[in-house]
């Protein structure tokens, strides 16, 4: 376990702590707002994350301190639902109210939240938390749960506490990433498939300084309009599920049964699973080029069919798209309504554009931004003081 963490527990708890967890955030390459319409996104975890160091505790008190927040929370076990404290604490008792109904016979518990994952960014600091949270104290009884299973768990937290309905991706993601690749996520089977970045190729994720305000509201908005189309070509063909069943010939044919904002909805994420599956196949043959197409094409159809990007995310993609060398790609990554954009860059100029991206940001917008250059990490995982393993699939 790190030492600095050790003994921050032990400063606020009077005591050692029993295990540590560390579970990233991740950043989406591509395929955004189809992992809630049962379709094919293509994360990769973060170096970046959520640190949660755990103790027992003898009552079913579960005492948590967040260093980020600079705030704490006690309840009761026996008292975790409805919350109706800050946000963060209503993640922390979301999650451990899903893994009580589940049957995990969690226990009291002391908790200390850190991490370096910036908060509100669409980097997935929430599910990071959740992952970390739900391992931690799964791992302190050593109780056996798999990784899918706790990152559904983790979906039922935002979507029934928390109110939004975002998909699996952000936890899967936490739990399963791996070094040196993506994951192609399946959301209808939850299939995850490694798909491997080239060495030479670094993530530059973009943080435009406008917090995700607005990201809650809007997606629980296009889930509805999402909905709404696949109620509508049912009619036509009841087979379709979910709006990953509907091709480009369907909607053709049957798009007059849908409003005009209907329409560009479906249209986005239509065009967006096959360039799920476009980027996957050429990352395969090595084609950064044509992956760095999919990326610009995919950031026009989420700024003008799903109307999810503000001015400062197409700054961002402006910018990293106007000769800074070594950019391929560049698109919003994350629900949009703020956060980040990414871009996809030579490992040999990747300081160097990111920097230039950031600096012709500022003048432009006069928002601070910042930058971090990524490779895909390694996901969820369990520290305690002989030995470090895997916590996800139990």
């Amino acid at each position: 376990m790190n030492d600095k963490h050790v003994q921050l527990f032990s400063g606020y708890f009077g005591r050692e702590p029993a295990l540590m967890v560390r579970a990233p955030g991740r950043v989406n390459l591509i395929g955004e707002h189809t992992d809630y319409n049962e379709g094919w996104v293509l994360p990769a975890a973060l170096q970046m994350g959520t640190v949660v160091v755990a103790g027992p505790r003898s009552d079913d008190t579960l005492h948590t301190v967040a260093r980020l927040m600079d705030d704490e929370d006690r309840v009761s076990l026996n008292a975790l639902l409805p919350c109706d404290g800050p946000q963060w604490t209503c993640y922390v008792r979301g999650i451990v109210a899903m893994l009580r109904e589940a049957g995990c016979p969690v226990t009291g518990a002391d908790l200390l939240i850190d991490g370096d994952l910036p908060l509100g960014s669409g980097l997935s600091s929430s599910a990071s938390m959740e992952m970390a949270i739900s391992v931690a104290l799964t791992s302190m009884i050593g109780y056996q749960m798999d990784g899918k299973v706790m990152a559904k768990l983790g979906r039922r937290a935002e979507n029934e506490v928390l109110g939004v309905q975002s998909g699996i991706m952000d936890q899967l993601a936490a739990v399963f990433g791996l070094s040196s690749h993506a994951l192609l996520i399946d959301c209808r089977s939850l299939d995850i498939t490694p798909v491997f970045i080239p060495r030479n190729i670094r993530i530059i994720i973009l943080d435009s300084a406008m917090p995700r305000t607005l990201a809650g509201t809007a997606i629980n908005q296009r889930r509805a309009e999402c909905n709404s189309v696949v109620r509508k070509l049912q009619q036509a063909h009841p087979e379709i599920r979910a709006l990953r069943d509907v091709t480009v010939e369907v909607l053709e044919e049957e798009g007059w049964r849908l409003d005009e904002i209907e329409v560009r909805r479906a249209r986005h994420i239509i065009s967006e699973n096959a360039r799920v599956l476009a980027t996957v196949e050429a990352l395969g043959r090595g084609d950064i080029a044509e992956v760095g197409r999919l990326m610009i094409a995919s950031h026009e159809s989420l700024r003008l069919d799903y109307e999810v990007s503000i001015a400062e995310l197409d700054a961002l993609v402006a910018i990293a798209m106007d000769g800074i060398p070594g950019v391929w790609g560049a698109r919003l990554t994350g629900a949009g309504f703020g956060g980040c954009a990414l871009a996809m860059v030579e490992a040999f100029h990747a300081e160097t554009a990111g920097k230039q991206i950031i600096d012709r940001y500022r003048n432009f917008t006069g928002r601070a931004g910042k930058f971090y250059v990524c490779v895909p990490s390694d996901g969820t995982r369990v520290y305690n003081s002989t030995s470090q393993e895997y916590g996800g699939k139990g």
